[in-house]
């Protein structure tokens, strides 16, 4: 990698390398299990995941598993899932924070000894209180100053289940005065009698966050701790942490920017939420942007990947439009997949003039830019579904596909031209009636007609049934993600379903997250939970065309 195209942490990486600092790069992902992991922590992921194989170093996958009141192992198989599926191997190194909890209380009991830490019987609230604010500093505890011996008991009695929640906590001993407030006696453990996934009923003590994660960090020789801005005020809690228990290398923390989407949800409480009220249909739904949702409508590792790097790594916050990781996936799937006939809202097609019991088959590519997709055989007959939009009674000016009088290419065969059309009781138009021209058959010979209209359509006889679902965005653009009350403004057209597309019979055959440009209509993927054999539900990963375009210096 050139130095002009470094970013700001492998600038800082090369430095400690240079200088000895470390001899080695050892990078991790540490997600809490409390959910599904959504399109900014793939942007983590990644980044710890490149940093560590550009350097030929090791990368971790450690579960931050310190909280049981919202940890399960439906999301810990979830995020398993997901980052393998992104691409990050983590080979043998998967850990969990609750493996260390033994360590912990270990470094905690440390800190008490050297005076670093003590028992306060303070509550929440006016532990909040003491703290003070930014303008004002914080007040000691009137338990700060316990003996050595005390808080030893103390703890010692919360470890072995004495206390009620919340009737005691330790804290680090530091500076009530600290300009920073993380750094105002932070609570480091607290008691919470609750089951925990990994450990039972061991525990009913837990270290807090700020206080496990360096020393998980420590324990698995991590050398560089990218993480997001938000924990650049946690960082000299971080250092303190590392520096007082006396690990010989100690982690170093960077900071990086979050990746922030227009107009898509992605805070926790509110897709849980939409999954109690049903409306979404899990963590997965493809309306969302979680990983696990854009894998199940199509979205692609490589995708994502190239998303993630488009976006770049900053200290600077900025939004990314929801469009460009739209054309990540256009842009990957163009010349890997078939293109094919899809019908998903027919109308009959009859060709009078062709014979009732002929069949012929045309030789289409499945993929005009790139032709070691090779061909297939599709078949045409005297009766064809094509798009009900294809076909309008009282056309406007410069439409250019069937009305009565009007002649159209049938994509990949003959001109037909409209002669008549059926209806039923309400109007609604059921049959098209057309006549073909035997010397337009496009196989190479030369046709000295024009047509401007070119519409695809599917062989009646040998059609296979299906269901697409079309999916918009999940908010209402114009009105932004949320009210003034904090709720969401839902789109209410984010999904159609088609019941009845009509589709090559090749297609019957479709198995989960294969996927498939419709022409015309955009690429589509074989959706992994809804889909049986022989009868796929196909999603519409995107569409075929956007204004989208990449900035000049991407």
């Amino acid at each position: 990698m050139s130095e002009e195209t470094k970013n700001f942490i492998e600038d800082i990486i090369d430095k400690d390398l240079a200088e000895g600092t470390y001899s080695t790069v050892h990078t991790r992902f540490p997600p809490e299990p409390n959910g599904y992991l959504h399109i900014g922590h793939a942007k983590a992921i990644l980044i710890n995941y490149g940093l560590a194989k550009e350097y030929g170093g090791k990368f971790n996958l450690r579960f931050d598993d310190t909280n049981p009141t919202k940890e399960k192992t439906e999301f810990v198989e979830s995020i398993k899932e997901d980052v393998a599926w992104l691409g990050a191997d983590w080979e043998d190194r998967l850990f969990f924070a609750s493996d260390y909890f033994d360590r912990m209380y270990e470094a905690a009991v440390r800190l008490i000894k050297k005076g670093k830490a003590y028992v306060c019987d303070l509550t929440a609230d006016q532990i909040r209180e003491y703290r003070g604010t930014f303008e004002v500093p914080g007040k000691n505890s009137p338990y700060r100053d316990r003996s050595v011996e005390e808080n030893l008991e103390l703890f010692e009695n919360m470890k072995n289940g004495l206390y009620a929640d919340g009737e005691k906590v330790l804290r680090a001993k530091i500076d009530m005065a600290s300009p920073n407030i993380n750094m105002r006696d932070p609570v480091i453990y607290r008691v919470a009698h609750m089951s925990h996934h990994n450990t039972g009923d061991k525990w009913c003590i837990y270290p807090m966050y700020d206080f496990a994660h360096p020393i998980e960090d420590a324990i698995e020789n991590v050398t560089h701790s990218c993480c997001t801005l938000e924990f650049e005020d946690h960082r000299p809690l971080y250092d303190w942490v590392v520096r007082e228990l006396e690990y010989p290398e100690p982690p170093k923390q960077i900071e990086f920017a979050k990746m922030y989407l227009t107009n898509v949800v992605t805070g926790k409480r509110y897709i849980k939420k939409l999954v109690e009220e049903g409306i979404v249909d899990g963590w997965d739904d493809p309306r969302l942007v979680s990983i696990a949702a854009l894998r199940r409508r199509g979205f692609t590792p490589e995708s994502i990947q190239n998303f993630v790097k488009l976006c770049g790594v900053s200290k600077s916050q900025s939004s990314v439009d929801y469009a460009m990781l739209e054309y990540c996936i256009r842009e990957d799937l163009k010349l890997k997949k078939p293109r094919v006939m899809a019908v998903l809202d027919p109308i009959k097609l009859v060709i009078d003039n062709y014979p009732e019991d002929k069949t012929e088959y045309f030789t289409i590519p499945n993929n005009l830019e790139n032709e070691s997709l090779g061909d297939r055989q599709v078949p045409f007959s005297r009766e064809l579904y094509i798009e009900r939009e294809d076909f309008m009674i009282e056309p406007p000016k410069k439409y250019f596909r069937l009305f009565v009088g009007n002649e159209v290419r049938l994509m990949n065969a003959y001109f037909v031209k409209c002669t008549s059309y059926e209806t039923d009781a309400e109007g609604n138009v059921t049959t098209v009636h057309a006549e073909y021209d035997p010397d337009t058959r496009q196989d190479g010979r030369e046709v000295t007609r024009k047509v401007k209209g070119t519409i695809h359509w599917v062989n009646a006889p040998t059609a296979f049934r299906a269901t697409a679902r079309l999916y918009e965005n999940l908010i209402d653009e114009e009105k932004g993600v949320y009210n003034e009350d904090g709720s969401l403004n839902l789109n209410p057209n984010s999904i159609t379903v088609c019941e009845n597309c009509m589709l090559e019979p090749s297609l019957a055959k479709a198995t989960a997250y294969e996927a498939f440009q419709f022409v015309r209509n955009g690429f589509f993927n074989v959706d992994c939970r809804d889909s049986s054999e022989g009868a796929p539900v196909f999603n519409r990963v995107v569409s075929l065309k956007s204004s989208f375009r990449l900035p000049d210096n991407k």
